[in-house]
């Protein structure tokens, strides 16, 4: 195998155990059952911790990114990981509840998803490099392996959690998931030559924007509300997709499909934008949010069980076409050799997605008495509000010569 071969392997690798972290859905019903005092509020917190702290670790890691090597970086998460994770073993004490929520707080909302965002930015900018010209695929296939690993390795979750109880599980994957990224972590670099930037072969006459020129232009700020709002569409569903299942009369693990063709997304949309270019692929990722709005709500008129089978396959295939979108896109009009950095201060756009979508389609189902027809009436709302931001990005991004 070649070198570009063999980093694009070990990411995904890398990427897929790091989406067990990622994937808090599999811990939260076990850790309920023994600490009942842990009401949905309190524990939803974790969540938004994680997500707060992996933009953070990810921020962290474009900034180390231009001093130290992107395996030192990946190492360095290898640490916090399985720190943050024996130690949650460690110190969860059911008979002391509050005192172990502020513990699962910490190590693993802030210790393990800033860990993660670190490794996850690390990867990402190291192994897209080496696909100048396909920054799409390798950002698809990167993140296909993260989509898919909270369900893959959910499996094995299961299974620890028969065996030695959840409070331990912590423990084994966090060795499992650092020895994965210290081992694969030695394959990783940043290629030398025209490979590692576009002043290269792809280089087109378009320079590299740090930082602090990113910021100021529009382009940006377009993409970046555009990148909010795509993620509030497909969380306005994700979140709460085995109970609409159940709801209209399906088995809940049809929510799960949902999770893979999350999975498949990646690669699609990734694929889609480099035969296409930005634009089409961008439209088309859109256009699938919204034929997912429509068919969910068609599913709720006629309490079609088809119709919410495929309106969920559609949200899936369109929320994870979104971060492979911004992957791309981010290096395609402000250059590789700022990537790092760059791409991370785009990815604090999801942090009030998370925040917003799963907020406003609680708040719209308990105001509709446990009916979801008003959130997939807001999930319409929102496509075409993505869609106009879409084609203000393309307006954009033309007129100030990054397209």
């Amino acid at each position: 195998m070649n070198n570009k071969t063999i980093h694009l392997i070990s990411g995904t690798v890398m990427l897929l155990f790091l989406g067990l972290i990622y994937a808090w859905s599999i811990f939260r019903a076990p850790l309920t059952e023994i600490f009942p005092g842990w009401t949905p509020t309190k524990i939803s917190m974790t969540f938004t911790l994680s997500i707060a702290f992996f933009c953070v670790g990810g921020f962290i890691s474009g900034r180390l990114a231009a001093k130290i090597a992107h395996r030192t970086i990946i190492r360095i998460s290898a640490v916090f990981v399985l720190a943050g994770f024996v130690l949650l073993t460690l110190l969860l004490d059911p008979g002391s509840e509050d005192l172990s929520l502020y513990v699962l707080y910490i190590l693993y909302g802030v210790v393990g998803g800033g860990g993660a965002g670190m490794a996850y930015n690390a990867i990402l900018s190291a192994v897209t490099k080496w696909f100048p010209d396909k920054a799409g695929m390798a950002s698809g296939v990167l993140l296909f392996g993260y989509g898919l690993g909270g369900l893959i390795l959910g499996f094995l979750v299961n299974y620890l959690t028969e065996t030695i109880g959840i409070i331990n599980d912590f423990a084994v994957l966090g060795v499992i998931i650092a020895a994965v990224l210290f081992s694969l972590s030695f394959f990783i670099r940043v290629p030398e030559g025209p490979a590692s930037g576009r002043d290269g072969a792809d280089g087109g006459g378009k320079r590299d924007y740090s930082l602090s020129e990113m910021v100021k232009t529009q382009t940006f700020w377009a993409f970046a509300i555009w990148m909010m709002t795509s993620s509030i569409g497909g969380l306005l569903v994700i979140n709460s997709a085995a109970n609409i299942a159940v709801y209209f009369g399906a088995p809940a693990v049809l929510g799960l499909i949902v999770t893979v063709f999350n999975g498949i997304g990646r690669p699609v949309i990734g694929f889609s934008y480099d035969r296409f270019g930005r634009p089409k692929a961008m439209m088309m990722n859109n256009s699938i949010l919204l034929a997912g709005g429509v068919s969910l709500l068609l599913g709720a008129i006629t309490n079609g069980a088809g119709f919410i089978f495929a309106g969920l396959m559609f949200i899936g295939l369109a929320h994870g076409g979104t971060p492979t979108l911004m992957s791309a896109s981010i290096m395609g009009f402000f250059g590789s050799k700022h990537f790092a950095i760059n791409f991370a201060t785009t990815l604090f756009s999801a942090l009030p997605a998370a925040v917003i979508g799963p907020l406003v389609s609680s708040r719209l189902q308990e105001n509709a008495g446990g009916d979801y027809l008003t959130t997939f009436i807001m999930l319409i709302v929102v496509g075409f509000a993505t869609l106009a931001l879409t084609l203000a990005v393309n307006v954009l991004s033309k007129r100030s010569g990054l397209e």
